[in-house]
């Protein structure tokens, strides 16, 4: 397969990774972690100026049409800057309304997303796709709908306008559109590994109204792929500059009066992390390129969420274990590529639980 870019996909990476190297300083990550929201506002707003966050929303919301090759570009670059903001779960969400979203919904919030006024969130049931086992209940309820369960890790929440909430129903699986503020809907903020801002939602008896539909089961799948693949994005831009770091730091690092990376066991660790990254690589792009031509992708996402849940959590141990003792110093920037590559090995759920249902899938060839 060619996997080179475009002139505009070059030129879409290049502003991508310009704007978070700019703003995305390991100082600045800092400052903004010991904030009460744990989001930068800042480069948000950047985000909204530059037209990234407009890159894959619809013309008519002020966007650029683009699609899921685009969108993975970008999450690369916040990934290589571990850029605390709610990127993924904003633009998964804005893109599944704007597929399956009615005209009312489209209006009142793609235009908010693109201008960095809105974010959004998914409540996907703990993204076990194709076996989601935590989604909410749905009732129906006159002209509209009963919601009750829990989400338990939903990213972004706490910031969020709007949560697109994935539901059992008697018809099969929903996707609704929650108002988080609404009376039976609660957001609890929660800690997480990677130090974002994520919330447990609780849904006791919350009501949404027919309007508040945006699809079927089939509109949870398509939003479930997008949050996937993007999720391995973001693990291949953690797994590219941790591998880096790494380098740099076992070139620059004498001991026994030799360079760390002269060594045969560092070399080697080195060698299969970066291996391990173009793999994640390959099967990354194998599954967005899919997504972006329309074509079926339930294996090939499945194929590279396993890579970016194995191969990312034994890159970004052994960039922790080649930095030695400053490795394990809060103060030097390499410990937040560790908590961001166990934060999105555990989202992706785990590389066996990955295996059992590609193993489950291929079985039903």
């Amino acid at each position: 397969m060619d996997f080179t870019f475009t002139e505009d996909q070059e030129a879409v990476r290049d502003l991508a990774g310009r704007v978070f190297g700019d703003r995305a300083t390991a100082a600045r990550v800092k400052e903004v972690e010991r904030g009460p929201e744990r989001v930068d506002r800042e480069l948000w707003a950047e985000l909204a100026r530059t037209g990234l966050l407009a890159l894959c929303l619809p013309e008519e919301a002020g966007g650029s049409g683009l699609g899921a090759i685009e969108l993975c570009l970008v999450l690369e670059q916040q990934g290589r800057r571990v850029a605390p903001v709610p990127l993924l779960p904003t633009l998964a969400s804005a893109l599944t309304l704007a597929e399956f979203g009615s005209p009312r919904q489209r209006a009142a919030w793609l235009a908010g997303v693109a201008g960095g006024d809105v974010v959004l969130a998914p409540a996907l049931g703990g993204l076990g796709w194709p076996d989601a086992t935590t989604a909410p209940l749905a009732s129906p309820d006159g002209r509209g709908w009963r919601l009750e369960g829990t989400a338990p890790s939903v990213p972004a929440a706490p910031l969020a306008a709007r949560i697109l909430v994935a539901a059992d129903s008697p018809q099969g699986p929903r996707l609704f559109l929650v108002d988080p503020a609404a009376a039976g809907a609660e957001v609890e903020p929660v800690d997480t590994t990677d130090r974002q801002s994520y919330g447990r939602l609780v849904l006791s008896g919350a009501r949404v109204d027919e309007d508040d539909v945006v699809g079927d089961a089939r509109a949870v799948t398509w939003c479930v792929e997008r949050m996937l693949v993007g999720l391995c994005a973001l693990q291949l831009g953690v797994a590219e500059e941790a591998v880096g770091m790494a380098a740099g730091h076992a070139s620059s690092r004498v001991q026994f009066g030799r360079p760390l990376s002269t060594f045969q066991g560092v070399a080697l660790r080195a060698a299969d992390a970066f291996i391990d990254t173009e793999a994640m690589r390959v099967t990354m792009w194998q599954a967005a390129w899919r997504l972006s031509e329309g074509l079926d992708a339930r294996r090939e996402v499945l194929v590279a969420k396993w890579w970016a849940a194995e191969a990312g959590q034994r890159v970004v141990h052994a960039t922790q274990h080649l930095h030695g003792g400053i490795g394990a110093d809060i103060d030097y920037p390499v410990h937040r590529y560790f908590l961001w590559g166990k934060q999105i090995e555990n989202t992706l759920g785990g590389a066996s639980a990955v295996l059992s249902s590609l193993g489950r899938e291929l079985t039903r060839a």
